[in-house]
């Protein structure tokens, strides 16, 4: 969701995340909409992965202990950070956002979790990591937002070692409705599948999640209610930006659906 950044609203987005530590109303109806009450609250995070969804995610990455985990477009490096402590393997989480990235590696400490994770500023298609460094990749809701998504999934291709496998959330983009639009506009994907397939990626699993829009309509518009209170709590450049995210994915709906990826670079 907010917190995979590109350069245009990067300093919004980096607002929204100095002001997530204090955000107790927003986390209260994230939690009810979107991402499940019984997500562990010190794993926070704002895209709409859920716990079972994680526990999926981290199954179908089939990492060993000491392994290494890339989470692209890692936010506040909450999922990234869980899935260390689950599966035991070390963690890279890459952000173009500098404010996301230095509250994931607090978070990392504050969780005993600093030697086994780590976090940089990068973008989806330029990790800056070594070629065939990572035996899995991670990305939760968040490649919708990259300016060029073969560039992101031929990065992916190189990091990745022979046979590591690349397991995501992401929103296709419905083309007709995002024209003309900043950021989602830029390179719409209606179907993620083709050009995983011309980057060298075998496709395990391509699927749709049951029950969208709802969890988004829900989240976003609880959002909006309490804009008052988020305010107070978030600060007004942190709500500002916040608010035109959520009002214009409600007007314009630019989702064709949310989908759950699992792809296995070839040997």
């Amino acid at each position: 969701m907010l917190h995979h950044v590109t350069d245009p609203v990067a300093s919004g987005y980096d607002a929204v995340f100095a002001a997530m530590p204090n955000a107790t109303t927003f986390h209260r109806l994230w939690r009810t909409h979107a991402c499940g009450d019984d997500f562990p609250p010190d794993f926070y995070h704002i895209s709409f992965v859920t716990l079972a969804e994680l526990r999926r995610i981290a199954r179908d990455l089939a990492l060993a202990p000491e392994d290494t985990l890339v989470d692209i477009g890692c936010g506040m490096g909450g999922p990234a950070l869980w899935l260390a402590r689950q599966t035991g393997a070390h963690v890279i989480g890459v952000d173009a956002s500098s404010a996301g990235v230095g509250l994931a590696n607090e978070r990392a400490a504050q969780l005993g979790l600093a030697d086994r994770a780590r976090f940089r500023v990068g973008t989806f298609a330029s990790t800056g990591l070594a070629p065939e460094s990572a035996n899995g990749i991670v990305s939760e809701d968040a490649l919708q937002y990259a300016p060029e998504k073969r560039a992101v999934f031929a990065e992916a291709q190189r990091v990745l070692a022979p046979g590591g496998r690349f397991v995501f959330t992401a929103f296709e983009l419905a083309p007709e409705r995002v024209a003309g639009l900043p950021v989602l506009g830029v390179d719409p994907v209606e179907d993620f599948a083709p050009l995983l397939k011309d980057a060298g990626f075998g496709v395990d699993l391509y699927e749709g999640v049951r029950g969208w829009p709802e969890p988004m309509t829900s989240a976003y518009q609880a959002l909006i209610d309490a804009k008052d209170e988020l305010t107070e709590e978030m600060g007004e450049a942190a709500v500002t930006a916040l608010m035109s995210e959520l009002t214009v994915t409600l007007q314009i709906r630019p989702y064709r659906r949310r989908v759950l990826v699992s792809a296995t670079k070839q040997t």
